[in-house]
């Protein structure tokens, strides 16, 4: 990615893969970048989106038409820093209103760098994602413009998402821990894949002191910790690619250590248990995915940030090499498996992020179903 001086009258062309365009003008950053074309249907949040480690590597274009009202504050931030490669929308806001904001979000994307375009048909360009699947793209401003048929040969070679380990890029490099709100009540050694710093706050709220260990951890440096749980977080990339996150899963598994996964870490169990993986065309993104816990019947409204799916049948129990496994969560749009759970050891994954940053609270009570198995066990 290369930056310069930015300019919200500066031209700039969206270029994807299979030979569209789009011309806008430059929003953020002036240069050029590149990434998976992805659409995300939040119409609030942004902050948390372009925050999330789980973005890494992807451009997101907003399907809400108005993005940056509420301007970029110092708290609602999930990480170090904005991850996205780059930033799509409509119609930016001029001027942001919100008692909290410090800055507005195209000072925001300029400042880290993040090339962005707006002024373009956000509705035409989803639709084309819809129908024609997620798809390499470049975004170029200022110097970066040249012809079409250049710019296309960059994004065409440009990385894919499928085979992408990205998960290392993201995580922590050290060990932190994030105290217990109150009395402690249980230690939980979380793998950090692109962990979202609300998540290990949801635990500590509930009595949990979080260990929250790099991508690379070993079995031994899990349970140095002592823990009474085991979380695998979300994160980027390919889950066909994470063949460590695996292996340190199923040595939790055999353990029998209480274990908790969401999106990146659902489909890592699927892989644990011996479930395949697959691409979906477009994926889903945004926070306001139906989604129903099959258990109880309920509907939840959820945030969610995947590409990739886990491939287990949904109509009955399956064998696994650690008990029978079922799909406890399925979305409601497209029969995506949404979740999973053991049946004869205490292990469940959701594929959504039940932190609430940003987003609905439907799915607070999975961290809940987390502190009852660690209950049992200690029981």
């Amino acid at each position: 990615m290369t930056t310069s001086t930015p300019g919200a009258r500066t031209p700039a062309v969206l270029v994807l893969e299979d030979g569209r365009t789009f011309r806008g003008r430059a929003y953020g950053a002036v240069g050029e970048t590149f990434g998976e074309a992805v659409f995300s249907t939040g119409m609030t949040g942004y902050q948390e989106t372009l925050t999330d480690p789980s973005y890494h590597r992807q451009v997101v274009v907003m399907t809400a038409p108005h993005i940056g009202n509420t301007g970029v504050n110092d708290e609602d931030p999930e990480s170090r820093r904005i991850w996205v490669s780059g930033y799509v929308v409509r119609d930016p806001a001029r001027t942001p209103s919100n008692w909290r904001s410090r800055r507005s979000l195209d000072e925001e994307l300029t400042a880290q760098g993040v090339v962005g375009i707006s002024g373009i048909d956000t509705r035409a360009l989803t639709r084309h994602l819809r129908e024609r699947g997620a798809m390499r793209v470049g975004i170029f401003s200022g110097d970066a413009v040249a012809d079409e048929a250049t710019l296309l040969a960059k994004v065409q070679a440009a990385p894919q998402m499928k085979g992408a380990d990205l998960s290392g890029e993201v995580a922590t490099d050290e060990t932190y821990v994030v105290p217990a709100t109150g009395t402690k009540r249980f230690t939980v050694a979380a793998i950090d894949l692109g962990i979202k710093g609300m998540t290990p706050h949801r635990m500590a709220e509930r009595g949990i002191e979080v260990h929250v260990l790099p991508a690379t951890a070993t079995l031994e440096d899990i349970y140095a910790v002592s823990p009474d749980g085991v979380f695998f977080s979300n994160g980027p990339g390919d889950p066909a690619t994470a063949d460590h996150p695996v292996s340190l899963m199923r040595g939790v598994l055999e353990r029998g250590t209480p274990l908790f996964g969401i999106c990146f870490g659902n489909q890592i169990l699927g892989r644990a248990l011996g479930f395949g993986t697959y691409k979906l065309k477009y994926g889903h993104r945004g926070i306001n995915q139906p989604v129903q816990d099959r258990s109880t019947g309920k509907v939840e409204v959820t945030a969610h940030n995947h590409g990739f799916a886990v491939d287990a049948p949904l109509d009955a129990p399956s064998d696994t090499p650690y008990g029978r496994a079922e799909v406890s969560h399925v979305c409601l749009n497209d029969d995506v498996v949404e979740g999973l759970r053991l049946l004869d050891r205490p292990a469940f994954s959701v594929q959504y992020h039940p932190e609430a940053a940003a987003g609905p609270h439907d799915a607070a009570y999975l961290f809940d179903r987390f502190v009852t198995l660690m209950e049992g066990q200690r029981a």
